[in-house]
């Protein structure tokens, strides 16, 4: 213990700079059951690890626009192991049954994971847009003017397409200078450029590389929708989610759009 500062003038630094007693405080579970508190706590977890995401998408783009893939590269591999935890969040409520969440489920009223306003941020970055998906948003004026402008910004995707036209891919002007706020759609063109870019599939090409980083942080996106369908079905099977959802049958139409569409659909003309 020689050396180890045991007291402070203040507050303790750790709770100053982690603020830990703010986090601790924030779990207020409107019923009595002890269950609550695990889907609650976990909820807030998945909320940290979105807001993680969304920052490291954002600093992936910034080096995008300036060139620096390999530094796009390390940030990506970062997202994909945020990810990982993200998915692993799903177990902290494998427990629960239907029956252990209808102990607690009507005190929930009208509130869904479908209302958080930083897991849109996160589909935004990742380029799955749609005005509709605002609108929950709208008495809410700083929420919805943020996603406002994130659904109108480009995506990763659309700053990698511009990229592959810097680097000399054919890419046409339509898909360069697209509304960022409608759905993306696929492009031949840009499935063309990865084509080629997998021809050469050099650990030392940056391109093949950013796009295998691309993929991991899409498949690991696509896990976590995944386990969330299952979570849904396994605690509600087939009934209407909370907040007007369909539930389950609306989670499995979302999982149709895919994340960076061209890296998958490349991969049947390779």
């Amino acid at each position: 213990m020689s050396g180890l500062i045991l007291e402070f003038p203040d507050q303790v630094p750790y709770d100053a700079y982690v603020h830990a007693g703010t986090l601790h405080s924030l779990q207020q579970p409107l019923s009595k059951d002890p269950g609550e508190m695990s889907f609650l706590m976990v909820s807030q977890v998945m909320e940290l690890w979105f807001g993680l995401a969304r920052h490291e998408l954002r600093d992936t783009q910034r080096l995008l626009r300036e060139d620096d893939v390999w530094g796009a590269i390390a940030t990506l591999r970062r997202i994909r192991l945020h990810l990982d935890g993200l998915i692993a969040a799903w177990n902290g409520l494998r427990w629960m049954t239907p029956s252990d969440f209808n102990r607690f489920r009507g005190q929930l009223g009208e509130a869904s994971g479908f209302q958080s306003a930083m897991y849109r941020h996160l589909e935004f970055l990742l380029g799955l847009k749609s005005e509709s998906l605002i609108r929950p948003f709208k008495r809410q004026a700083d929420l919805y003017d943020d996603l406002s402008v994130a659904l109108a910004a480009p995506s990763v995707w659309d700053d990698v397409i511009a990229l592959l036209a810097r680097r000399g891919f054919d890419i046409p002007a339509d898909v360069l200078t697209r509304d960022h706020a409608q759905e993306y759609e696929p492009s031949p063109a840009v499935e063309q450029a990865w084509v080629e870019i997998y021809h050469d599939d050099r650990g030392d090409n940056p391109l093949y590389v950013l796009g295998e980083a691309l993929t991991d942080v899409a498949e690991a996106f696509g896990d976590w929708r995944y386990k969330h369908l299952i979570a849904v079905q396994r605690t509600m099977g087939n009934k209407p989610g909370s907040g007007g959802s369909s539930g389950a049958a609306w989670l499995t139409r979302s999982m149709a759009k895919v994340v960076f569409p061209e890296l998958w659909s490349a991969r049947t003309v390779i």
